[in-house]
Formats: C-alpha cells, sequence, structure tokens
C-alpha cells in the first residue's frame, strides 16, 4: 500500500506532462501571472550532460552498441545510443496490451521536455479544408473550431520558437511566420529538378529551427545532429524554450519523477486534486488545484481520464459521452529509398546543415480526385549524414570481399541514396481505439491501456500512391526501383509507429459525442482542460506537434481569462 502525503497549497493550475503541449500551457500561463505546478514523469533534463551532439562514436565503448548502449533500458536504445531521449517502444516495468489480431507500438518519452527533445521538428500548419473533413467529403467530423480560429495562435507559437519556411501561396500549406530555411543540399537539387518535371512541389522545409537569434537562444550552427539534442536550443524544445525561462519567472513549480495516477474530485465533480507517485520515495501524493491541464500525451492523458473512477465517473472522468479512448489514429507511413548513379563519384562535401532535410513536398492534389480520401506529404532523406552503427551492413550483405574491397565499395557508395518518406492522413475507424486492460497494471498498480488498431482500404490505397510516385520520382533522377512484392498492409508502418498519435479526447459542439469543448474543455468538469493531442478531431497530413502548440496556447489563454472572471 502507498503512504499517501497531501499537500497544503493550492496550485491555480496543475499541468501534467511537459512536452509541447505541457510546455507551452506551462510558459503562457506563468506570463500572465498564473501559479503553475507542473509534473513530470522522469528526471529533469540537463543539456550540457544528457545531449551526445558534440560527442563521436569512438567516445563510447562498443561505438554506442552493446553495453554501451543498453545501460539505460536493459538493451540498445530506440534512435541510437546517440539520441535525445528517455524513453522507448517499450518501458520497464511499464507495460501496455495490444489486443489479439491488432499491431501497435506506443513511444513514450520520461524527461522534462518529453518527445519535444528528440522529435523530427517539421512544423506545419493545418490547411482551412483540414478543420472541415466532413463538410468537404462526407468522411469523418468537422472540427468546432476553424482555421481562422487558430491562425493567431499558429502565429504565436510560430513566432516564439522560430520555424523556418517560406511564402508559397500553398492551400495544402498554409503559409505563417518563418525564418529563413538554408538552401537544399546537393541531393536535394535533383530531388526538386525531378519533382518539377513530375509537377509536384517541393519547397523549403517548415521546420522549428532557429537560423537567426531568437528570444535569446542562438541561431543553428548547422551540425546537423538535431536528434541527438541541441545544447543551444537553436531547436525547439519546450524544456528549453518554455519550461526553463517559466521557472525564472517564480510562478512554476516543477516536480520530476511524478507519475499522475487519478484526477481527484469532489461531490459536485469538479477536479480538487491530482494523486501521483513519487517514483523517489514510492510514495503516492496528492497536490491539490483550481484547474488541472492533462498534456501527458494523447495516449497517456486518455489513460488517467479512463483511470480517475471517483463518485459519479464510473466510465472514467470526464466521460459521460463514452468516447474517451474513441477516434485514436495515428499518421500513415512508408518509404522507398535508390541509389542515385549521379550521385556517384562526388567530392565529398559539409551537407550537415539542419538536422532534417531543407526541403519536403506539400500535398500537391487536395483539388484532385483520387481513389483514396486526404492526402500526404512527402520527407525527404540523403547527403553525407554521419554513420551510425550498422549503415553500411546492408551492403556488406550484397558485395564480396573484405578488407580494402569492402572499403572500396561502402567509400563509394557513401552518399549516393536518397529516401522517400509519405505521411498522410488516417480516417478514423471503429476498430481503432484503446481501453483500459484491467488485467494488467504497472509498476506503480496504475492500470494500463490496451490499444486496438486497424488500417481500412482509404489507408492503404494511400500508401500503393505513395509507393508509385516515390517509384516516379526516383526513376526521373536515373534511379533504379525493385519494387516489392508484399501486399500493401505488409509495407504501411504499424500503427503508432509514426509517433502521432491524436482523437482519443476529442473536441466538439455535443457533450454528447464529444468529451471536450471548442477550448479543450471538458463539457462534464469545467476546471479540466486537454492540451496534447487528444483533443484533435481529425489526423490530417501534417505532423501534429505546431497544432499542439497553437491549440494549448489558445486553451491557456481561455484558461487564465475564465480564471479571472471567476468561472474556474
Amino acid at each position: 500500500m502507498f503512504q499517501i502525503t497531501r499537500s497544503a497549497p493550492v496550485a491555480d493550475v496543475v499541468i501534467i506532462g511537459s512536452g509541447a503541449g505541457g510546455g507551452t500551457a506551462t510558459k503562457v500561463l506563468t506570463d500572465l501571472g498564473v501559479h503553475v505546478t507542473l509534473l513530470e514523469a522522469g528526471p529533469m533534463l540537463h543539456p550540457a550532460t544528457d545531449f551526445k551532439e558534440h560527442k563521436w562514436p569512438y567516445d563510447y565503448p562498443h561505438r554506442g552498441s552493446g553495453e554501451g548502449g543498453a545501460s539505460y533500458f536493459g538493451r540498445g536504445r530506440d534512435f541510437g545510443w546517440f539520441s535525445a531521449h528517455a524513453g522507448g517502444w517499450q518501458l520497464q516495468g511499464e507495460p501496455y496490451s495490444v489486443a489479439e489480431g491488432s499491431k501497435f507500438r506506443w513511444f513514450r518519452s520520461r524527461i522534462v521536455g518529453g518527445r519535444t527533445n528528440h522529435y523530427g521538428r517539421i512544423s506545419l500548419r493545418y490547411a482551412d479544408y483540414d478543420l472541415k473533413p466532413y463538410s468537404r467529403d462526407g468522411i469523418g467530423t468537422d472540427w468546432p473550431i476553424s482555421y481562422e480560429d487558430i491562425a493567431p495562435y499558429y502565429d504565436k507559437a510560430e513566432a516564439f520558437i522560430g520555424v523556418t519556411g517560406s511564402k508559397e501561396g500553398i492551400r495544402s500549406a498554409p503559409d505563417g511566420v518563418f525564418q529563413p530555411c538554408p538552401p537544399p543540399r546537393v541531393h536535394e537539387v535533383l530531388i526538386k529538378k525531378a519533382s518539377d518535371k513530375l509537377g509536384i512541389p517541393c519547397i523549403p522545409n517548415r521546420l522549428a529551427v532557429i537560423t537567426k537569434p531568437t528570444n535569446g537562444r542562438a541561431a543553428c550552427h548547422y551540425c546537423g545532429q538535431c536528434g541527438r539534442g541541441c545544447v543551444t536550443a537553436s531547436n525547439y524544445s519546450s524544456a528549453q524554450v518554455q519550461v526553463f525561462p517559466a521557472m525564472k519567472s517564480g510562478k512554476l513549480n516543477l516536480i520530476t519523477n511524478a507519475m499522475a495516477r487519478e484526477l481527484i474530485t469532489d461531490s459536485e465533480g469538479r477536479v480538487t486534486a491530482v494523486s501521483y507517485i513519487d517514483k523517489a520515495t514510492r510514495t503516492e501524493k496528492q497536490v491539490k488545484c483550481r484547474a488541472v491541464i492533462l498534456a501527458a500525451s494523447c495516449c497517456e492523458s486518455t489513460r488517467l481520464l479512463l483511470n480517475s473512477r471517483g463518485p459519479g465517473h464510473s466510465n472514467g472522468l470526464g466521460n459521460s459521452s463514452g468516447a474517451v479512448g474513441k477516434y485514436l489514429t495515428d499518421n500513415t507511413g512508408f518509404s522507398l529509398g535508390a541509389r542515385i548513379p549521379a550521385l556517384e563519384g562526388m567530392q565529398r562535401h559539409d551537407s550537415d546543415g539542419m538536422g532534417g532535410a531543407h526541403l519536403y513536398m506539400p500535398w500537391w492534389l487536395w483539388d484532385k480526385k483520387t481513389d483514396f480520401p486526404r492526402g500526404y506529404h512527402i520527407e525527404l532523406g540523403g547527403g553525407y549524414g554521419m554513420p551510425g552503427v550498422g549503415s553500411f551492413a546492408g551492403l556488406a550483405n550484397r558485395v564480396e570481399g573484405y578488407g580494402d574491397s569492402l572499403k572500396k565499395a561502402i567509400y563509394e557508395d557513401y552518399g549516393t541514396h536518397v529516401n522517400f518518406a509519405g505521411r498522410g492522413e488516417m480516417i478514423p475507424n471503429a476498430g481503432t481505439y484503446c481501453e483500459i486492460d484491467n488485467n494488467v497494471v504497472d509498476k506503480w498498480g496504475i492500470p494500463v491501456l490496451k490499444f486496438h488498431f486497424k488500417w481500412t482500404e482509404a489507408e492503404l490505397k494511400q500508401v500503393e500512391h505513395m509507393e508509385k510516385t516515390f517509384t516516379d520520382l526516383i526513376e526521373t533522377m536515373g534511379g533504379t526501383v525493385t519494387r516489392s512484392s508484399r501486399p500493401t498492409d505488409q509495407k504501411i508502418s504499424t500503427g503508432g509507429e509514426i509517433i502521432h498519435e491524436v482523437g482519443s479526447i476529442r473536441m466538439g459542439n455535443d457533450p454528447q459525442a464529444a468529451p471536450l469543448n471548442k477550448y479543450c474543455q471538458s463539457h462534464d468538469v469545467k476546471n479540466l482542460f486537454v492540451a496534447d493531442a487528444a483533443p484533435f478531431v481529425s489526423n490530417p497530413d501534417k505532423n501534429p506537434t505546431l497544432t499542439i502548440c497553437a491549440l494549448a496556447w489558445r486553451t491557456a489563454e481561455y484558461l487564465a481569462e475564465e480564471m479571472r472572471k471567476g468561472n474556474v
């Protein structure tokens, strides 16, 4: 049994989770004078020691594999030893279940800043039509807000965190408040020439990486290692850009290693406290509050609501609609690459730049009819990136010889490949949702989530279109594609693998159909808000992080005003 310790002070707002949504809400509220207690399930982030931005493979045992890569989770780290995260697909003592017949992978981060420490930083606005999908094609559900409602908050988020890009006037890729994007690399120039021939727009990428000094942060120094973390905070992470500055305000109480367990309510159904497990002492503690914001990540916030089954909430807190856990989606994913003869024999050069592609391809058929609904964008890969463990294993298995002949083959092959990755929209379906598994608990005694996941014909046809498009691009560049004979349902990404889960606590005007209103406030519990991707009504072909930041900013301002009026 855990001993429960109740804190005496009452926080204005308790925020659970310090990622994009929690970090944004924390900074906005503290700037407005609101006292915030921020709970994070992982430890404090120390960029100078936690990030391996300027380390070399030979600085670590086994060059970052074997024992060197296994010290944290007992095995090699997901995304490699050098990646800047404290989490993974599987966390020791924190399982989750997957229903029979389903495949799903759930990536979780446990550190201040969450997934923003290591994500790709692609920052795309949703288009006007993305927010009204049902009105457009009769599939899915319209959001209760329009592009005009969220646009001012996109402006605020982009201006504050810093996003690269260019004004293009493309409806599927709305323009924003942009910093200059670095010029394209050599392989990207070739890709753009091919895309131009095929009538596919290929434009400067929108990345949350500053290219000029912003809010006391230095401009990107183009080391190309953003996935390792950025000591100078030139690329956005909520820890460095929002949480750490908020700590200096005197308005923030940050509690790390605090695993949220349950929301406590009074007889009127209002949240009065958050129960959490102090990982260091293994004791259960409570922090009292006037209001609470869930920002623990889409599925983690869902789990918390479903596990909060106080009086009057036997189906989970804020779940009178029965919709909590439903409408879960992930972006579709498919990749294809090939060797390009035009890239052979080039003089070696520094192609680092930002830690991501300098160009990308927005959805170009948004006004055309296809045999699947919605669309996808295309991400690019290639160049002389820093090799990692196993980088040349495939080549070594294909060529004969060893020693000098193998080294020569590797040298000649290095930098000659390009890769295309599609990220597309998934339509919500009744076969994809999460629920509490009442037969399994984590090491803190908290019931875990059970996932059900299903791709439909819409997503499979979309991936078929991706494969054809990528093949056309590669062949236009002079490369050769060997088509796989695997069926499409084996080529598409596994659910959750793209790490763009959204929608399981959706917003809507009808309390009987949606748990949240248009400000991401619970219809049932007026002092309960959600500020991660769970409120999303659909999952367009854009990475969700920028929209998380924009909606969290909007929700935080609304909450502060409601508190000022005495409504919360």
